[in-house]
């Protein structure tokens, strides 16, 4: 039987009261605080003030607890607004926001579905939001914006690491690598590539998410007027 089927044991008197829920908060807090590594059942039993065997009583093992933890976190991605295209925008930015929030959710989104309660209140949101769609379009057209925003908060979290390993801010890395591109452009082997990167504007990471996001909705929008 899953996790999200299981009951939990049943209650008792003990100095430290334990839950999946409780479990689950201890677990995230040390994810935010330290990453994915500082997350063992021995680490939250430690925080929890209880024995670590205690835990198997409320979860198998480890990945039911980041699969708890990943649910946990989708009850703050709540897509909301009127038609499928806010719906789906929204969808986007509480996902992003939620993983700037907790950057170790960049980690683990993708792969199999996760079918955990919360997840699925929003998949029946988003589903229900393309219900005007052709039914075979709904998953590839819902997975085709989750593939967008799992890449772009990959790619933004990849640099805020990079940030912090080596001390250089995007400014100051640009302004170091500034010369060999120089040399590289002088070379005449990149005429486009230098036409954008001198004359594109400069966009911060939310202006370059929301474009990136409104060319792949009207690419939908266009499929779906067909």
């Amino acid at each position: 039987m899953l996790v999200w089927e299981r009951p939990e044991p049943p209650e008792r008197p003990t100095p430290a009261p334990l839950s999946r829920e409780r479990i689950v908060r201890a677990a995230i807090r040390l994810a935010d605080a330290d990453g994915l590594d500082a997350v063992s059942l021995r680490k939250v039993a430690t925080a929890l003030e209880v024995g670590p065997m205690r835990l198997y009583g409320y979860i198998d093992g480890k990945q039911e607890l980041l699969d708890l933890m990943v649910d946990a976190v989708h009850a703050e991605i709540r897509p909301s607004g009127d038609g499928w295209r806010e719906v789906l925008r929204s969808l986007a930015e509480a996902t992003r926001h939620a993983a700037h929030e907790h950057e170790w959710l960049a980690d683990l989104l993708g792969g199999r579905p996760q079918l955990g309660p919360n997840a699925l209140a929003g998949g029946e949101i988003v589903a229900a939001a393309l219900g005007g769609v052709d039914v075979d379009a709904v998953m590839p057209v819902a997975g085709a914006v989750n593939a967008y925003v799992i890449g772009a908060v990959r790619r933004e979290i990849a640099e805020r690491r990079a940030e912090r390993a080596t001390g250089l801010d995007k400014k100051r890395w640009q302004a170091l690598l500034g010369p060999y591109l120089e040399r590289a452009f002088a070379t005449g082997r990149y005429p486009a590539l230098e036409t954008v990167v001198r004359d594109a504007a400069h966009l911060n990471a939310d202006e370059t998410f929301r474009i990136g996001l409104d060319c792949l909705l009207d690419g939908i929008e266009a499929r779906i007027a067909q």
